[in-house]
Order: structure tokens, then sequence, then C-alpha cells
């Protein structure tokens, strides 16, 4: 007699039976921690740019804390009668040229430290570290020199070339980092369907540097927008002055125009806070983009 074994019944798990996921440290902190020291932080950090735009926007002699009625006589009185229209310009050119002159001589020096091997190549890195130790007054001299000897004193030329030494070293280095995750097998494939090294950087290589290439040329734009020492130094014409030494003007040594130099702090603030509010998502890949080790 052959008996018909029944099937084992299936195990059935119960929710106290399951194993209970590890729980992250700061799953288990209460929100309000984490909330309640951000806003701090956030009430500190806005707090001035209150202020600034306060000064800005109230009549001149005004107390008020809350800026009605609302006037912009000093933005008019920055843009027209101070020439922040010429200064604006100016640091814009000053800007985009030190932007692509920077790209472009990172991309190549990033490019040999990255792919190619050569005897100095540590003491290069070394030296492009120590560089960055160097403080930008110690520059002044060499470089007024050089441009008193090549005629370029009094010209824009002369601050982007200083502005483009001057930034030239982290460029690059950042450049080559970005260039080292890139694999060499990319390239090597394309050396086999009749690439030059050239072609299959352009057509391979450079579009995945777009983040990187974003984060550096930011970089380069915010640091030769807000930069005063070399601007003041090799521009002597007022017509050729950036915005930096511009506010430097609203100065004296008697009386200060706070309503003035706090419009003229915004009109030199609002294009650096829109260029990166559109550029944020590339700075934010090609921060993480460089922080990986190839």
């Amino acid at each position: 007699m052959i008996t018909e074994i029944a099937p084992a019944p299936e195990r059935v798990v119960s929710r106290q039976t399951r194993p209970r996921t590890r729980r992250r440290a700061w799953d288990e902190v209460p929100r309000w921690q984490i909330y309640l020291p951000l806003s701090i932080y956030l009430l500190f950090t806005l707090i001035p740019f209150y202020w600034i735009l306060l000064f800005a926007l109230r009549p001149a002699g005004s107390t008020s804390l809350v800026p009605w009625p609302v006037t912009f006589d000093h933005f008019e009185k920055v843009w027209t009668e101070r020439s922040f229209g010429t200064y604006f310009q100016n640091s814009v050119l000053v800007g985009l040229a030190t932007l692509v002159l920077t790209t472009v001589v990172a991309l190549a020096g990033g490019y040999a430290l990255a792919r190619f091997d050569f005897r100095i190549k540590r003491a290069f890195m070394l030296a492009l570290l120590c560089s960055q130790f160097v403080p930008g007054a110690l520059l002044l001299v060499p470089l007024f020199q050089i441009f008193a000897k090549l005629s370029m004193i009094n010209s824009l030329g002369s601050v982007v070339i200083a502005e483009t030494v001057f930034q030239l070293p982290l460029s690059m280095i950042l450049i080559s980092g970005f260039i080292r995750n890139v694999p060499p097998s990319l390239e090597e494939a394309a050396w086999v369907d009749g690439c030059t090294r050239f072609a299959a950087f352009r057509i391979v290589v450079l579009p995945l540097l777009r983040p990187g290439l974003v984060a550096v040329g930011s970089f380069a734009f915010v640091h030769a927008w807000n930069h005063f020492l070399f601007a003041l130094m090799f521009l002597s014409d007022q017509s050729k002055q950036t915005i930096p030494v511009g506010l430097n003007t609203l100065m004296s040594a008697d009386s200060v125009d706070l309503g003035a130099l706090a419009a003229g702090g915004i009109v030199a603030a609002v294009p650096v806070v829109i260029v990166f509010a559109f550029i944020q998502k590339w700075l934010i890949t090609g921060f993480s983009a460089g922080a990986v080790k190839g």
C-alpha cells in the first residue's frame, strides 16, 4: 500500500520573524535637531544680504527696518553717475576672457598630466600645488614689470593674463583629475577606427569632461569677477576699471554713501548668483566626478 506524502507546508514568515534592516544613525536623529541648526545657519547667512537690500531699496536718510517706500534712486545713481555700466561691461569682458583662456590652457596641460609620463611629472605637480600658497600680491611686481615692457599697462589684457596665470595651477590639477576618470580604452578604440589623438580627444573625451569644464570655468569667471588687486594695480584709466574697483570709489576718507554702495554690491552679486543658479547641476556633477579616483 502506497501512501501519498503530503507536501510540507510553506513556511510563513511573519512580520515579527522577519529580520529587521539596520537603520542608519542619522535616521534615528529627530528632525528638529537637523532643521534647527540649519535654520540658524541660514538666518545668519541671509541677514547680511537683507541688510544690503535694505540700504539699496530704502530712501536716503531712512532708518526703517523695512524697505518702504521702495526706491531705485541708488541703482540709477551708481549706474549713471558712478559709471557702473562701464565697470559692469569691463568685468564681463575680463571674466569671459579669463574663463576661455584658463579653460583652454588648463585642458591642454591637464591632458598632458593625465595621459603622459615624463621624468619631472611629480616635481611639476608639486610645483603646481606649492604655487597655490603664494599670495597674489607677490606677483604684482614681476607682472607689472613684464606688462610695462610689453606696453600692456592700463589694458584689460593685462588683467586677463594675470588672472589666468593665477588660476591655471589649480585648474590644471582639477582637469587632470577629470581626464583620469575617463578610461584610456575609449581613446584607443577611436584610434583603431582611424582617429588621430586630437580627433579622439575631441570626439570621445571632451564631451565627458563637460561637468569638469563647467566647474573649472565657473571658478575662473567668479575669481576674475571679484578680484580687486590686479585691476587696481594694472588699470589707471577710470573707463577701464572693473566693478570691485568701482565699489572702492564709493568709499572716501570723509564719508561713505551706504545706499550707493549697497546698490553697487547687488549689481556685482546678481550676475554671479544667476550664473551659479543655471550651472548648479553641472557644478555638482563636476565635483562628484572629480572626487572619484580613476
